[in-house]
């Protein structure tokens, strides 16, 4: 290990890391030589990963599998992880309810400070914060040994590190009595396959809003012509029409795609939160004085169910 190293936390894969999970390793290599937590087995597959994305060491839980358990585990065995490695300069994690617990459980332990929604690193360990609902961004640095950090997904490319890490195999067993009164996942419900690519890692966005009434057969049709991902507000959530995995703002998820194409939605705060950072926002409104319209690249004042259509007709007989 190096004199000063980053730790970088990550869920167990299924088989190979996330777009969003490689985004923390480059989040942290930015900080300095980086190593792995993760919460469960790693494949061969998993493994090569890390060492490409400049992961020196690679800890696991000995014996154990914390993804069976809610935080509580995970932040006790993170602590022992941070003394096993030495030197521990901060620790990434995701940006999410559970990675924000961890963080603050872990930070209790560590006596460190915490920095949640990062979107941005510097080397010198500033941490760029989005607050009130993406209306500002403030610089922040946390003064103690040791500084733990959540980053948005989206905020750093995943790009694989200059030169590759051992990603050696450490496992660090779980403290005693860390599960004597931990919360156990007892079920899990499978999210139905739809083809679309996940969320976060979409490069192309369509979102419907309050303006669809209910019917988001354009909205779905415009993201399937495209290759996109079907995105929500959280009115439509709240209403029903989607399943809440698909909002996308303040209380929900924080999408960065090439394309984003609004659809029916006002553009109020809650929504800018979570997709101001979009490369090209275009905006479906039938009224003109809609917020939507002072983020949007290119806004088209209309009825969606006229519109959406149109353009994914347009789309497909230039592919045909």
């Amino acid at each position: 290990m190096t004199a000063e190293t980053v730790l970088v936390v990550l869920d167990a894969p299924a088989e190979t890391f996330r777009k969003g999970q490689l985004e923390l390793l480059a989040a942290g290599r930015i900080l300095g030589s980086v190593s792995a937590a993760v919460t469960g087995p790693v494949s061969e597959a998993a493994r090569a990963q890390l060492a490409e994305h400049g992961a020196a060491a690679v800890y696991t839980p000995d014996g154990a599998d914390l993804g069976e358990y809610l935080v509580g585990p995970t932040a006790a065995w993170l602590a022992d992880v941070v003394a096993t490695a030495g030197g521990v300069r901060a620790v990434v994690l995701e940006n999410s309810p559970a990675g924000k617990e961890a963080a603050a459980r872990l930070a209790v332990r560590l006596g460190a400070g915490v920095i949640t929604d990062v979107v941005a690193i510097e080397a010198d360990g500033t941490a760029h914060k989005s607050v009130l609902a993406g209306s500002y961004e403030v610089r922040a640095r946390a003064t103690t040994g040791v500084a733990v950090l959540t980053v948005k997904p989206n905020s750093v490319e995943a790009t694989p590190a200059n030169a590759p890490g051992a990603a050696e195999a450490t496992p660090v067993r779980v403290p005693e009595g860390a599960f004597a009164t931990a919360a156990r996942v007892t079920g899990r419900t499978e999210k139905p396959v739809s083809g679309r690519p996940e969320l976060t890692e979409a490069r192309v966005v369509v979102a419907g809003g309050r303006g669809t009434d209910g019917d988001f057969g354009p909205i779905e049709e415009l993201a399937d012509a495209l290759g996109g991902a079907v995105g929500a507000s959280r009115a439509a959530a709240d209403a029903g029409w989607v399943s809440h995995d698909l909002q996308i703002g303040q209380t929900g998820k924080t999408v960065s795609p090439q394309l984003y194409i609004s659809a029916g939605i006002s553009g109020a705060i809650q929504q800018k939160a979570g997709m101001q950072t979009a490369k090209v926002i275009v905006a479906v409104n039938s009224d003109p004085e809609s917020p939507v319209f002072e983020i949007a690249d290119f806004g088209i004042v209309g009825d969606l169910f006229d519109v959406l259509p149109q353009a994914t007709a347009e789309i497909k007989r230039r592919r045909a």
